[in-house]
């Protein structure tokens, strides 16, 4: 269902809301992400530019207050590296396949790791490059899981609003990750199971 003339779009979350995503930077060679403490920060440190940025809907990302949605990249684990307080960091949930590390003072999830040897996803760590204040990250570049919102408890009457707003800013809406992402899993699953030979 399309908004109705003069209402105000449906707030997905603030860099979505916005509308507007800067370009990758030319040779961009990584950054800093730091959590929301007052003090005592965990810092993580990128050695590398944020791939495949989207905007998730499902219910384990972390989400800055009031979001519908995460803004979420992948970074090569070895260019990932905790450089300040990692004490801090928990493990979100031990059970999922990626292992979120938030801070145990803000909550804020610092990166997603795939511990699981042989998941087409292991050697990526997941991150929110808008806890970074280095310019030049990839911006996101689709939507996925955007029906898992109402899981999350958000109105289903809305949906058609979301991914109207989605289109509009340029973000694609999917139900699962994207094409290239879809086909990337059909085919490690393909390799694995020998149906496609190395």
């Amino acid at each position: 269902m399309a908004r109705r003339a003069g209402s105000p779009p449906v707030s997905l979350h603030p860099m979505i809301d916005r509308g507007v995503f800067r370009r990758a930077a030319p040779n961009f060679a990584g950054g800093t992400l730091a959590c929301h403490c007052a003090e005592d920060k965990v810092i993580v440190s990128i050695a590398a530019q944020s791939a495949h940025n989207h905007a998730c809907g499902c219910t384990k990302c972390w989400k800055p207050a009031g979001a519908v949605f995460s803004v979420v990249a992948v970074v090569p684990r070895d260019k990932l590296e905790v450089t300040a307080n990692g004490h801090k960091l928990q493990i979100v949930d031990s059970n999922a396949t990626i292992q979120r590390h938030a801070c145990s003072g803000c909550g804020t999830h610092m990166y997603g790791r795939v511990e699981k040897v042989g998941h087409p996803f292991h050697g990526l760590d997941f991150v929110h490059t808008e806890l970074s204040e280095d310019k030049g990250w990839s911006p996101p570049t689709f939507a996925a899981f955007v029906s898992s919102i109402i899981e999350g408890g958000f109105d289903p009457a809305k949906m058609g609003a979301v991914r109207a707003r989605l289109r509009q800013v340029g973000l694609p809406p999917f139900d699962c990750l994207s094409p290239p992402l879809m086909d990337y899993l059909a085919t490690a699953a393909a390799k694995a199971s020998g149906v496609i030979k190395e």
